[in-house]
This record gives C-alpha cells, structure tokens and sequence, in this order.
C-alpha cells in the first residue's frame, strides 16, 4: 500500500522513476523532489498515524470492556484538536514540537474528564456510561472548537485545513517532530500486551491473579494518550480506524493482545494508507480529505459494532 501511495495519484510515477529519486549521483528532476518531498512523507505519516490509532483502540477496548471505544468515540482526539486550535488562537502558537505536547495534554484532559464522567454513580464504570461521556466530550469540545474558529479569522484560516484529518501537504519535519514518541508508546504496548491478557478479564480476576490494575491502566492511559495525541498532532483527528481495525483483527487471530496490538499497527498502517490512496481517485482531479474518507467506511462499521453489542438495544 505504502508503493502504491508513493507512485499513485493524480501523476503517477514508474518504478524507474520511484528508484532514479534515490540516486544522489543523478541531477533531481521535478518528478524525484515531488517524490522524496511529499508522497513518501505522506505514505509514512499516514501508516504512523493509522497503527497508532488502531493500536490505541485496541488498548481503549480492552481496558473499558466495551467494543465502541476509540480515540475519536470518546473524544480524545476532539481535546488534542481543542487544545491546538486555542494554542493557535490565543497565544499565536506555531512551533511544530509545541503542537505535540499540547496535543498529549489535550488528549490528557479529555481521557481524564470522560474516564471520571463514566465513573460516577453507584454501578461505577460500564460501556454505556463511558460512551455517552465520550460523545458528551466529543460533541462539547467540538462546539468549543467552532466557536473559537468562528470569532478568530487567523486561527480558522490555520487550522481549518488540519482539522478535517488529512495527510495531505504534510512534510517530513512534522513526522520527525512526534515519531520519537509514538515509536516508545508502541513500544509499550507490546509489553503491556499480557498484562491488557489478564486486565481484560476484568478487575476482581486481575486483582486475583496478583495483578496491580491501577498501574496496568495508569501505564495504558499514558500509552494511549501519547498514540492519539501525536496522531492528531500531525494528521488532524482522523475518526474510525480506531474502531474498525482491532473488531477485525480480533476476527483474525483471537482475543490474545500479544497478536493483536502488533497486527492493529499493521492492518492500521494498510487502512489508513489505502484510504489515502482511494480519496485521491474519488474526485480527480481534486482530493478528498483521507479523514472523509475513513468516515464514510467507518459509520457503517460502528453503526453494526453498536448493534452487535447491544449497547443500542
């Protein structure tokens, strides 16, 4: 998917043209620049962002029991993209590395408010509340988001474009400027993965096996936080592939996390790669933004996710 992303799209490239781009030893042309300047940044960053959302799914799914839940369901992505766009409308923020760390303390906030919200009440934490908090979050940082844009031309000139979810026109400086992260987060969800095994079970059974559920899903949250806000980061909220990817990769190779958080990274990458692709053919010669595009094969999946598992009845 990653060649087809580099040599397809409104020009396509050969092979001999594709390799001839590596060769320092041949003059660039115009075609070899548009090649290692944009569609080679562009396929990576939409298979970083696209595993890291899949894989922070599957963390978010095991640690709530609940088969809705995502980073654009329980509106984590919203508080990262909420934070940027007042960090650019208040305080005329530009710096790529401060767009990360402000997009992980947006993506903090709005986990803590949601888990909090789905806390409350006598029966404690279950799927229904947990979704509702999202989508109560979801749709308030939204509303705030609007607002700001709407009354500050600068910012909604800035970010407008970004907060689609595109990997469109996005450059190697900013993959390089949250890279580092995302690749020590992924990191620590492989060696999560038998602990997510016995969390999964729910808390009295890891209580009973010796297990410390309170770090296990302090260590998950801070995983998850850091995948969503760096995706959002330097793609936008891109929504869905947090929900598609781990219900099909659960098909494929079962429940055990240790199969399912490296296959989630991979099938991620692939779908966000593919969908990328597809949106540059939907209406040449212009592009669909890839964040449409993951929308339109996404709502058919959660509507049937939601159905399957009740949480509609």
């Amino acid at each position: 998917m990653m060649v087809c992303s580099v040599r397809f799209g409104l020009h396509s490239y050969t092979w001999t043209q594709v390799l001839q781009s590596f060769d320092h030893l041949i003059k660039p042309t115009n075609e070899a620049i548009i090649i290692q300047t944009v569609r080679i940044p562009r396929a990576l960053i939409a298979a970083l962002v696209g595993g890291s959302l899949a894989v922070a799914g599957a963390l978010m799914q095991a640690m709530t029991r609940n088969p809705l839940a995502s980073p654009s369901i329980f509106g984590i992505n919203s508080g990262a993209a909420f934070a940027i766009v007042l960090s650019v409308g208040f305080f005329n923020v530009s710096s790529l590395t401060q767009f990360t760390w402000i997009a992980f303390l947006g993506a903090a906030v709005s986990s803590a408010l949601v888990y909090g919200l789905g806390s409350l009440g006598r029966d404690g934490l279950t799927p229904m509340k947990i979704t509702l908090a999202g989508s109560a979050m979801t749709a308030f940082f939204s509303s705030l988001t609007q607002g700001i844009l709407l009354g500050n031309g600068k910012a909604f000139d800035q970010v407008l474009y970004w907060l689609v979810g595109s990997v469109e026109g996005r450059t190697m400086a900013m993959l390089q400027s949250v890279y580092p992260y995302i690749l020590i987060a992924w990191v620590g969800a492989f060696l999560l993965a038998p602990h997510i095994n016995i969390l999964s079970m729910g808390d009295d059974v890891a209580k009973g096996l010796g297990q410390r559920t309170i770090y296990v899903k302090f260590i998950t949250a801070v995983v998850i936080v850091v995948l969503a806000g760096g995706s959002v980061a330097v793609a936008g909220p891109i929504v869905f592939v947090g929900i598609i990817i781990p219900h099909i990769v659960r098909f494929l190779v079962g429940i055990d996390y240790r199969w399912v958080i490296p296959y989630s990274a991979i099938l991620g990458g692939i779908l966000l790669v593919g969908a990328d692709v597809m949106a540059r053919f939907i209406v040449m010669p212009k592009e669909v933004h890839v964040g449409v595009t993951t929308a339109i094969l996404g709502v058919p999946f959660f509507i049937y996710i939601a159905r399957k598992g009740g949480l509609l009845k």
